[in-house]
Order: structure tokens, then C-alpha cells, then sequence
């Protein structure tokens, strides 16, 4: 069963959500891998991964405006060394994630039709992220 892995560098302008979607599937479209399990990581303790509605931002902005209720600035946090941003950065993305599994499916991540993957940067200045993505599977005609 082959695998690949590939690392996207994503920048970022700030808190906000980035759609990786269309550089996952297109990466995986170059495998050559018909059916098998898409791994995706974050490689940072300050940003996140999800899977969620791609079609209205309004969607977008009401997770992020949630996610600063949840956990704002200005809470008494032990650990504040890089800011007040900083530990909020870290509970967010224990909330949603670093890691997502996708099954992959003739050649292509089987995600639903509104489903997007998004990269969540929860710090207010801009930061380069690694995504790591790892596929295993079955080659196309195999």
C-alpha cells in the first residue's frame, strides 16, 4: 500500500479561517491514489483544523465569534508570556482540533457537498503554518 505525505505552508493574516480545500484535493489528485485515508495535521499548538460549511462565510464568522466566547482575552490565564491572544489561541485549538481523517474516495477526499477543510489561525498577528498531509492507499487501476 503506497504512501505519500506532503507539507503545505500556509500564511496567515491574522484570526480567521483559510479553506485548504482545493490544495488537499488537488495534492491528492496527483497521487495517484484511488482509495485510501487522508491524514491532516497541524503542526502548531496556536491554530486548527476543522471541517465545515464552505459555502456562507457567515458560517465562518459565527464559529470564530463563538470560539472568542468560549475563550476570550483577558481571562485569567496562568500562562499569558506571548500575549494576551496566546493562551485563547491554545484552548481554541484544543476545542477544535489538530488533526482530521478523511476517507478518499476515486481519487478524491470524500467530503460532503458544503464541507470544506479550514485552516484556523486563533492569533491576531500572522504566523506560518505547516499542514502535514499523509495518504496511504490503493493506486488507481490497482
Amino acid at each position: 500500500m503506497p504512501h505519500h505525505t506532503h507539507t503545505l505552508t500556509v500564511e496567515t493574516t491574522g484570526r480567521g479561517m483559510i479553506d485548504l480545500t482545493r490544495r488537499i484535493t488537488g495534492w491528492v489528485g496527483r497521487t495517484g491514489i484511488s482509495t485510501g485515508l487522508l491524514t491532516v495535521f497541524c503542526r502548531h499548538t496556536s491554530a486548527s483544523l476543522t471541517i465545515n460549511e464552505n459555502a456562507a462565510e457567515a458560517v465562518q464568522r459565527d464559529l470564530l465569534a463563538w470560539l472568542d466566547r468560549i475563550a476570550p482575552e483577558g481571562g485569567d490565564y496562568e500562562h499569558d508570556e506571548e500575549g494576551p491572544d496566546d493562551m485563547p489561541a491554545h484552548l481554541k485549538a484544543a476545542l477544535t482540533g489538530v488533526s482530521l481523517a478523511i476517507p478518499v474516495i476515486a481519487g478524491t477526499p470524500a467530503l460532503g457537498t458544503w464541507q470544506g477543510v479550514f485552516l484556523v489561525e486563533h492569533r491576531a498577528r500572522p504566523h506560518s503554518r505547516e499542514i502535514v498531509l499523509h495518504l496511504s492507499g490503493d493506486l488507481s487501476g490497482a
